[in-house]
């Protein structure tokens, strides 16, 4: 059986790029989002997107500011961090979170800004609720999706 999945193979593998190994990783991040998005569109009733196309386009736009949002964070959190004392620990934490949450609003925003109509997220403080439900099963399942990719090792 080894011989003939041997011919199927290229005579010499080599190791995908880092830019490669990048694009894979938010290829995959922007597949998940989608999947979850529209599970959210026809399972919850909270989140309306017009179209396929538009929902695509959103979660490329999530990946994109969810990346950057956790960028923010981790150098407001290594700001606070090489500063001693227990004041700088907890305005890391504080600061941390507040760039968490508030990007949130920034996130809804953008989706509005950019989509207008297309994409709505209703419910709980004009929907903000709904979209970090969304936000949090994204990030829930890339971590899943990750820590199933390891294990494959």
């Amino acid at each position: 059986m080894a011989a003939k999945i041997d011919n199927l193979l290229p005579l010499s593998a080599e190791p995908p790029s880092n830019n490669q190994r990048l694009f894979l990783r938010y290829f995959t991040g922007v597949l998940i989002d989608l999947v979850v998005l529209n599970l959210f569109v026809e399972y919850s009733g909270k989140v309306f997107i017009s179209s396929f196309s538009i929902s695509l386009l959103a979660a490329i736009l999530l990946q994109l500011l969810l990346k950057l949002t956790i960028a923010v964070e981790h150098w407001v959190a290594g700001f606070f961090h090489e500063r001693p004392g227990a004041p700088m620990k907890f305005l890391r934490f504080f600061f941390a979170w507040l760039v968490l949450f508030g990007s949130k609003f920034v996130i809804l925003e953008a989706l509005s800004q950019v989509f207008g109509d297309n994409v709505r997220f209703q419910g709980a403080f004009h929907g903000i609720v709904t979209l970090i439900a969304v936000v949090v099963t994204m990030l829930v399942a890339e971590e899943a999706i990750v820590r199933l990719y390891r294990k494959l090792n």
